[in-house]
């Protein structure tokens, strides 16, 4: 291996404003998926072609370690996956204040339903326990008549 990685890796770091794995060159060249050198065969970047092209060293085209760019790519992953898990625990959260309020309108409702019906029962067996304290004060006093007639 040679010394010129360390180079490119700093200036990698200058030349590249795309985070993530680039696709394109600002200049519009697309860069290949995946380049290597005969300095560095075994460490794999990304590259616009047209400095390639023209052989030039020291130029503002696209330039990225391959490396870098994955690692790039999988933190802004993990930052979307940590934001997409907060709204995910919100929404959970939202969800299940909705459906206690619902159940406490529902549970309302039912409660009012049955003292409604528990106060008309109560009602009923008022009248009727009136109708029947009635018939018997007037059994009763058709009683008393009926004995001073008879007695």
């Amino acid at each position: 291996m040679s010394n010129v990685s360390g180079n490119l890796s700093g200036s990698s770091r200058r030349r590249s404003t795309v985070v993530g794995v680039p696709k394109k060159c600002w200049c519009g060249f697309d860069l290949p998926k995946m380049s290597n050198s005969v300095n560095n065969p075994y460490l794999r970047y990304y590259r616009c072609g047209c400095p390639v092209a023209k052989k030039l060293e020291n130029d503002d085209h696209a330039f990225k370690w391959i490396d870098e760019g994955l690692l790039e790519k999988v933190e802004t992953l993990q930052r979307k996956l940590g934001r997409l898990e907060e709204m995910v625990t919100e929404i959970l959260e939202e969800r299940e204040q909705d459906e206690k309020k619902a159940f406490e309108r529902l549970d309302m409702k039912l409660e009012k339903k049955i003292f409604e019906r528990v106060e008309a029962a109560l009602v009923e067996s008022k009248e009727s326990v009136k109708r029947m304290c009635i018939t018997v004060a007037i059994g009763c006093v058709i009683s008393l008549a009926l004995m001073k007639f008879v007695g």
